[in-house]
């Protein structure tokens, strides 16, 4: 089974802009409000279409259906593609938000998974800042107090973030994206988010958007304090490729790799996904052939007989793949 390549599903947001065009090549329409897209769902109706090859115009659903061997491998048997893969491009701060954890979020549906997510800087202008986890200190009844005085910021951590940052952020994580930055994420796929502070914003209707305090302060992890960025573990260093591991869980494995000459990925029984941050490469694997530019992503099922990458410069991909 061949490399997929997909249509980008585009969401539109009042945090959104343009830089999805600008620094990506999305296709966008002409609004200037472009804050998402969506590289690999399968979420109900927000589904991946394949574009080009065997399987032109078949959903994402449909491949899990209908090739789950080809596609998973050893992790074959799921009912759901496990993965989220997108980009946000945040012109303005998003809300102060936690997601539940799998158990915390069958409460809610008993066919939905908690979300655990990960963020890869791709550009942030200067001053550019993530809120990530609390203060030292913090427990429920503070945070409370705080969310009822409309002082939150008070008991979030901050810090600066700088392109190639990588921010690991788990369930229960109180958790934003400052403006200015453009990231790539990969999270477990699900969209459930329970909002604790909007930084008093009103809505398009005029309105402060809905709250979910109580959702979100019975899914906070008081134990976890506070998330820095996260330190890559080296895998493989040379002068023609650098292989880092920047996230381990139980529910994926993120590697960046870098490389200046050719290289075979092998898929090890399971699939990849692969997102281009930086140049381009040139791909073959089995009979099939292609380019993978900056900001195009391509997933490798686990019947694939590898990947050969033959970048033309320096090229940075994210390998995305279950554990």
């Amino acid at each position: 089974m061949d490399p997929l390549r997909f249509h980008p599903i585009l969401k539109r947001s009042r945090w959104g802009g343009r830089r999805l065009a600008v620094v990506l090549a999305k296709p966008l329409g002409p609004q200037r409000d472009y804050a998402e897209s969506w590289e690999i769902a399968d979420r109900g109706d927000d589904q991946s279409v394949v574009r080009g090859g065997e399987y032109d115009g078949w959903t994402l659903a449909r491949l899990v259906r209908e090739r789950n061997v080809e596609l998973f491998g050893r992790h074959a048997g799921r009912l759901q593609f496990p993965l989220l893969v997108k980009y946000l491009d945040a012109c303005d701060r998003l809300s102060v938000q936690v997601h539940p954890n799998d158990e915390q979020a069958r409460r809610f549906d008993p066919h939905e998974r908690g979300k655990t997510e990960a963020w890869v800087v791709l550009e942030a202008e200067p001053g550019s800042r993530v809120y990530a986890g609390l203060k030292d200190g913090v427990d429920r009844e503070q945070l409370q107090q705080h969310v009822k005085a409309g002082s939150l910021e008070q008991c979030l951590h901050e810090f600066e973030v700088f392109p190639g940052d990588c921010v690991f952020v788990p369930a229960g994580t109180v958790h934003a994206i400052g403006e200015g930055i453009l990231l790539a994420e990969v999270q477990q796929s699900s969209d459930i988010t329970f909002r604790l502070d909007d930084w008093g914003r009103l809505g398009a209707d005029g309105k402060p958007r809905p709250l979910h305090v109580a959702e979100a302060l019975d899914c906070i992890d008081f134990t976890r304090g506070q998330i820095d960025p996260a330190r890559p573990r080296m895998i493989d260093e040379r002068s023609e490729r650098r292989i880092e591991e920047l996230v381990h869980c139980e529910h994926f494995v993120l590697r960046r790799i870098t490389i200046h000459q050719p290289m075979t990925i092998e898929t090890g029984g399971r699939f990849h996904v692969l997102t281009c941050l930086h140049g381009g490469a040139t791909w073959r694997s089995g009979h099939s052939s292609g380019a993978l530019r900056r900001g195009e992503t391509l997933l490798v099922p686990a019947a694939a007989a590898g990947i050969a990458l033959a970048p033309g410069d320096e090229t940075a991909l994210l390998d995305a793949f279950l554990p």
